[in-house]
């Protein structure tokens, strides 16, 4: 979190910097409740706190801390341990709209931000048939064959201007690819990637809601390539702030906070608490939604939260068994959201162990199913490593789309079967034969979301049934339009705007 005049700065910046986000006037509203305390509604009420037609905010949180999957173990030797996401994009839109969150936050002094030109950014691994291999990067690595893949990357670019535009309203990653570019890359690149952003199956999940300019530099292009040169259709209008200006001219590749990502939702909850509007209720976990002549009554364990409006930043299977009945058809597409489950193992090692240094690796399916990938947080990010003596930090990532097949129910898994399964992958990817001098396992239940071919359909039902029934209702968070912590803090932003006319 920022220093000591971290308060002043986020004080000030609420009456300047984001002023100019919420300009409409309508009736102000009593009271606005956003379920769920992650980023996603954290990110919601920040926005509310900028409007002046929000007379008060309830943020409840089923669990006993705030910031959800954006969780940070910080030691007393100054290690920090990341069990989510571990750094942030600058860049788009959505990554200059979390900056300028950043910044008003008072946060700017405690990035560390990670260049294109820096090791973590240009190195970045495969594990395929046993071996690490480097990705290819730069004109070179276009030009040549680079295992593991068998000819020039170059080749399927240049055969993929000539591929036809698909007619298609959707289909999966891994079709999309294997048909512009070529069956190997979609068998090993993009199956990994896919692991590695969505823990995920690229079989089942969508092109056009995983990776929308993909799909848009098809249909408004007509090929990826000229996609990439002339744009794949419009972006949304976000003013970069000078935070954002920096990030562009230092040419971020993505940041950290000082003291982990958990700063970023420690200093919202601060700036909401600050704000006098809002009042953050922890252990407060959503019992059932019931519509009232003014708008909502929430019930909760120990009493009876009214609202006029709802944003819901609850994961899509939780929200759906708090609706009333009269809702089933949004019940019903909300149900329909798959989610998986992650096994992170953060390691620690004595001494310096790596072979190569770089962000990490990814396996591909066919490599190993339970292994998703492993980050080499040392490299990207040696700020987080202990003051006394070097160490070298690491973590595993596994299960995703393929833990129950192979680790079997979440609540069935112990921590130990786990931990050996980790360790052992770094000692065979790797080469590591030391055991961690400290290690820590967490499953992450439900933690992703997985957008399957025709999502995009599920959630213009969703969101045509509430503005068809008026239901005073927004639904937020990574269960709809993106995954990353960008998109997440993005849709709130949006769908605040949205209610109120900005």
């Amino acid at each position: 979190m920022a220093g000591s005049g971290g308060d002043t700065q986020r004080t000030r910046g609420a009456r300047s910097f984001c002023s100019w986000v919420f300009t409409s006037h309508i009736t102000p509203m009593r009271t606005v409740a956003v379920l769920g305390g992650g980023i996603g509604g954290l990110a919601t009420s920040y926005y509310l706190c900028k409007s002046p037609q929000i007379t008060k905010v309830i943020v409840l949180e089923s669990s006993s801390r705030l910031g959800g999957w954006l969780w940070s173990t910080r030691r007393s030797d100054g290690a920090v341990f990341e069990h989510g996401p571990r750094g942030i994009r600058p860049a788009g839109a959505v990554g200059r709209n979390t900056l300028n969150m950043v910044e008003d936050l008072g946060l700017a002094a405690e990035l560390l931000p990670i260049t294109y030109s820096h090791v973590a950014a240009k190195n970045r691994y495969l594990y395929v048939k046993g071996k690490l291999h480097r990705m290819p990067s730069g004109i070179s690595g276009l030009l040549r064959t680079v295992p593991p893949f068998s000819r020039p990357l170059l080749l399927s670019v240049a055969k993929e201007i000539l591929v036809k535009k698909s007619k298609k309203d959707d289909e999966s990653i891994h079709s999309f690819v294997s048909r512009r570019l070529g069956q190997e890359l979609a068998d090993i690149a993009v199956d990994s990637l896919c692991r590695g952003v969505f823990a995920g199956d690229c079989r089942k999940l969508s092109v056009r809601s995983c990776f929308p300019p993909l799909y848009n530099a098809e249909q408004h292009r007509g090929s990826l390539t000229l996609g990439m040169l002339l744009g794949s259709g419009p972006s949304p209008v976000v003013v970069s702030g000078p935070l954002a200006q920096r990030s562009l001219k230092e040419s971020w590749a993505q940041w950290s906070l000082k003291r982990g990502v958990e700063s970023l939702p420690e200093s919202i909850s601060d700036y909401l608490q600050q704000s006098g509007k809002v009042e953050l209720h922890r252990d407060a976990a959503v019992q059932r939604i019931c519509p009232s002549p003014a708008g909502w009554k929430i019930h909760l364990e120990n009493g009876v939260v009214t609202a006029d409006h709802i944003f819901s930043a609850l994961p899509a299977k939780a929200l759906s068994s708090a609706l009333p009945s009269s809702c089933q058809p949004l019940i019903q597409e909300l149900q329909d959201i798959a989610t998986v489950t992650v096994a992170v193992v953060n390691l620690e090692y004595d001494g310096s162990i790596l072979p190569v240094t770089g962000f990490g690796h990814l396996l591909p399916s066919s490599e190993d199913p339970a292994l998703l990938g492993v980050v080499y947080d040392s490299v990207p990010f040696p700020e987080h490593n202990r003051s006394d003596g070097q160490t070298t930090r690491l973590t595993v990532m596994m299960g995703g789309a393929w833990f129950q097949e192979e680790f079997g129910p979440p609540e069935m898994v112990t921590e130990e079967r786990l931990l050996e399964r980790a360790t052992d992958a770094v000692s065979f990817h790797l080469g590591v034969n030391s055991s961690p001098c400290w290690s820590l396992v967490s499953v992450h239940r439900d933690c992703i979301p997985q957008y399957y071919e025709g999502h995009h359909r599920r959630v213009e039902s969703m969101r045509s049934f509430i503005k068809k029934n008026e239901l005073p209702l927004s639904l937020v968070g990574a269960c709809y339009d993106g995954v990353s912590v960008n998109d997440v803090i993005f849709s709130g932003r949006t769908a605040v705007q949205e209610l109120l006319g900005a």
